[in-house]
């Protein structure tokens, strides 16, 4: 059989499936139809979402399983401008993204000009860079993008595509070595051995674990390092589960609650040692801002990049891998105990009542029975809103990417996504994604998607109603209820409407009988638990 002629767009295709990739989303129009055959011809199967941004954030939860980049395919002018926020929603949350866009031939748009626009200049100030793809050099343009794409930190890398490139003629070009980025340290000698004394005279260390160490693959490394120099620990939300979150020296995940606030920046003041293991503060919120001061306690901090944020500033800064960073400190040096006052164990008992998980109905009741009846190797997502607060505190984690949600963005409308795209690429783990009401109806199209894919992950909404966290900052600033109301809608018809199952459920005891059926169930249920308004107050 005649092989069909090699095109940019195959060419472009083959460097993806090269870099891991197997599968893109987006919604395909005129201009991108070269570009999805050759994808599909290269290897990577494409899906079709029912809109863009949701096409994006279920590509991204398929690269938390697979760690392999995402792909968006997006076409001209308003397919593009739909997926704006998930682009966005990647370059915060460090997401390696590749954003593949059709677009006019350049002689085209000179006078053609319905839908179009500068896709670049639109895409510039969200990604790490934007080209346009061309015949010529169709194979270095797809290198360029997979290498800063997954160069720390990581991120969205923007490709436009003209139709014309897209279909043109080229020849097969040898193959060529990708870069790899180094993994070793840039620590003087002088430095090390002041970071080792520091480390062997603290009599109080302390450490904040973040996503660095999640995308260098460094947690068996940073917890053979806390363990041995007995360093209580609490982790950001993406770095939830780097070490199991059971663990005796996990303070859990911080950052967002306020409550949760309360009980552990106490214990980093009081430190002799801080480390920022991996630390990108571009989750955290502002109580977080300067909580610890470099000129009279020791602060070391180890990340992939140089500290531009000014969120915290330290003793000793370090650019470099985190875990080969870490071996290089700990050589050596013996352990010993920690913290003779038992604070880190004071804490952790303050956290603990903070949270108590036996209400008798309510969002915490919904997170606590919802944890007890799925299996421990549950993947979950969380929607932006109240209920993440309390769910990034309540949930633990055995693993990294176990739970994941828009943390840096922050971004509405993710769980239900993310959650297809976690059990896209994990067919056999069983999947739960969380999400407010409010969040959930911006995204119930994509029920659809996880019919069309066969797939059975559970959806649970919380029903009150109202955009609970607003409207509980209106009523903490005795403003008026504005705005952040809507009617109770009965999400359980919607998802069998959408082709799964549907249950409403206003108890313990119901919530338990629902997710045991969604377990054993084929498709996708959709479980809506009705709370009181106010339901989250003194919670979070």
């Amino acid at each position: 059989m005649t092989q069909p002629p090699l095109r940019a767009a195959d060419l472009l295709a083959r460097r993806l499936h090269a870099a891991g990739c197997r599968h893109a989303f987006g919604m395909p129009g005129g201009e991108v139809l070269t570009l999805v055959d050759a994808l599909e011809r290269a290897g990577i199967a494409f899906t079709l979402a029912k809109h863009e941004n949701a096409a994006g954030f279920i590509a991204e939860g398929v690269h938390h399983r697979d760690h392999a980049p995402a792909i968006l395919v997006a076409t001209v002018g308003p397919g593009a401008m739909n997926g704006v926020n998930v682009v966005a929603n990647a370059f915060q949350d460090r997401v390696p993204m590749i954003v593949l866009t059709g677009c006019v031939d350049a002689d085209e748009a000179l006078t053609y000009t319905h839908q179009v626009l500068d896709h670049g200049a639109v895409f510039a100030p969200i990604t790490k860079a934007s080209f346009t793809l061309t015949a010529g050099g169709a194979d270095t343009v797809a290198d360029k993008a997979l290498a800063l794409a997954t160069a720390p930190r990581n991120g969205p890398v923007h490709i436009d595509v003209p139709i014309g490139v897209a279909d043109a003629p080229v020849a097969d070009p040898q193959p060529r070595r990708r870069h790899t980025p180094a993994s070793a340290t840039s620590l003087a000698a002088a430095d090390l051995a002041r970071a080792r004394a520091w480390l062997g005279a603290a009599r109080r260390p302390v450490a904040v674990l973040g996503l660095d160490l999640v995308q260098e693959g460094s947690g068996a490394i940073a917890q053979a390092f806390v363990e041995h120099f007995s360093i209580p620990f609490v982790t950001t939300y993406k770095a939830k589960g780097i070490i199991d979150e059971d663990h005796p020296l996990c303070l859990g995940a911080a950052g967002l609650s306020p409550l949760a606030d309360r009980a552990i920046l106490p214990l980093f003041r009081a430190a002799d040692l801080v480390l920022c293991l991996g630390y990108d503060p571009i989750e955290m919120r502002t109580g977080w801002r300067e909580v610890w001061d470099p000129d009279t306690q020791n602060v070391i901090d180890i990340a992939a990049v140089a500290n531009d944020h000014y969120m915290h500033q330290a003793t000793m800064n370090v650019v470099a891998h985190t875990g080969a960073t870490l071996e290089m400190l700990a050589q050596g040096l013996s352990g010993r105990a920690t913290w003779p006052d038992g604070a880190p164990d004071r804490v952790r008992a303050e956290l603990h009542a903070a949270f108590p998980a036996d209400e008798a109905w309510g969002p915490a009741a919904i997170i606590a029975e919802t944890r007890a009846a799925m299996p421990p190797d549950t993947l979950a997502s969380a929607d932006s809103g109240a209920h993440r607060i309390l769910l990034s505190q309540m949930w633990r984690c055995p693993e990294p990417r176990a739970l994941v949600q828009s943390s840096a963005l922050c971004t509405m409308g993710c769980a239900v996504p993310l959650a297809i795209g976690m059990k896209h690429a994990a067919p056999d783990r069983p999947v739960v994604g969380f999400s407010g009401d409010a969040g959930f109806l911006m995204v119930a199209g994509e029920l659809a998607t996880a019919a069309e894919l066969g797939q059975n992950p559970v959806f649970v909404v919380f029903v009150d109603a109202s955009l609970a966290l607003i409207e509980l900052k209106q009523r903490q600033r005795q403003m008026p209820n504005r705005g952040v109301d809507f009617a109770r809608h009965d999400f359980a018809a919607l998802g069998r409407a959408m082709g799964g199952r549907g249950a409403t459920v206003r108890s313990r005891a119901e919530l338990r009988a629902a997710l045991r059926d969604a377990r054993e169930a084929s498709c996708f249920t959709v479980i809506a638990a009705e709370i009181d308004r106010e339901a989250y107050d003194g919670r979070l």
